[in-house]
């Protein structure tokens, strides 16, 4: 009976166990790849060895962590048999990681809206003059407060505790780290993303109108490219949006719809929700930066490079033996 009783306890967990890592391994790998790549793009580049490229390395480390802990975020809001002090091991390691990846995104949101909003004074800026006490500002303040559980901020003694779950957590911490910290960050960047969108489109109106006067006195049209500059906004426009859609809108979902998982009564009946959407919930999230990075030719250049010798030598090779048969 009691062997019945384990096997019919550890069957949810190994189908669990098979979900999480067969949605989670393949993106989770996907990303450490990418973030490698573009790291090794930034250091191979001295040109680019500037405190805005140091500030979007710091967003790619976090992004790499990140992708390390994604297997693990979904066993967040499932229950296991581990000690109390494994469990929140296993809850505030990845909170943290989670957290500084996002403080690390607003703060490169902030630094390039700060770059268009105010280009001349850019160079003086005071994220650049005081760049240590803002990179110790984006990671210190994530582990201070994913640490609070450890602190007592916990609900090991609560009527919720059952196992190690996501009610290691109590009720207002979860409350408070969802519309206090998360939510304000993804408005603010989608605040400064806004706001870029807006200036591009009076610059864009701005040149149009330049060209419109000088093709008034040169006697001919300006409409050609008035259209070329109106099909590019329009361009940067779907880009932005399809980004957002893409990165954020799943994100969005899995933290409100998780919200009433994590407080339910009942959460092995929505595993398999639950799994699903945290998998592309955060998975969706941490593809932002790779975005960011790979749109970038300087950040790739070094591993394309690397990649047309490798091609070359491959081809050069296969010439010397197709001539030697």
């Amino acid at each position: 009976m009691d062997d019945l009783a384990n096997d019919s306890a550890v069957r949810p967990l190994l189908s669990e166990a098979r979900l999480i890592y067969a949605i989670t391994v393949p993106l989770s790998t996907a990303i450490i790849l990418a973030n490698l790549v573009i790291i090794l793009g930034i250091s191979c580049n001295r040109q680019l060895y500037n405190t805005p490229n140091y500030f979007f390395l710091s967003l790619l480390v976090a992004d790499l962590c990140t992708g390390v802990a994604l297997p693990f975020i979904p066993w967040m809001g499932l229950n296991r048999p581990l000690s109390f002090s494994s469990c929140l091991l296993v809850h505030i390691f990845p909170n943290f990681l989670f957290l500084a990846f996002l403080f690390n995104l607003v703060i490169v949101h902030y630094e390039r809206y700060m770059c268009i909003v105010s280009p001349l004074h850019y160079s003086s800026f005071w994220v650049h003059r005081r760049f240590p006490l803002v990179l110790l500002a984006v990671w210190a303040p994530p582990l201070l407060y994913a640490s609070l559980p450890a602190f007592g901020w916990n609900n090991r003694a609560g009527p919720g505790w059952n196992g190690c779950c996501s009610r290691v957590f109590p009720n207002a911490f979860i409350y408070l780290e969802v519309y206090g910290l998360l939510a304000p960050a993804i408005l603010s960047i989608a605040g400064m993303t806004g706001r870029v969108l807006w200036i591009t489109r009076g610059q864009m109106k701005d040149i149009c109108r330049l060209h419109r006067s000088v093709a008034t006195r040169g006697g001919g049209q300006a409409s050609e490219r008035e259209q070329r500059l109106n099909l590019r906004y329009t361009r940067c426009v779907a880009a932005v949006s399809l980004t957002f859609l893409a990165c954020w809108v799943p994100y969005i979902i899995y933290i409100h719809v998780c919200v009433a998982f994590l407080l339910s009564k009942e959460t092995r009946g929505n595993s398999t929700t639950h799994i699903v959407l945290s998998c592309t919930g955060i998975g969706s999230m941490a593809v932002m930066p790779l975005v960011l990075g790979l749109a970038n030719r300087q950040y790739t250049d070094p591993v394309r490079k690397l990649l047309h010798k490798l091609r070359d030598r491959w081809r050069r090779r296969q010439d010397s033996e197709d001539m030697a048969l």
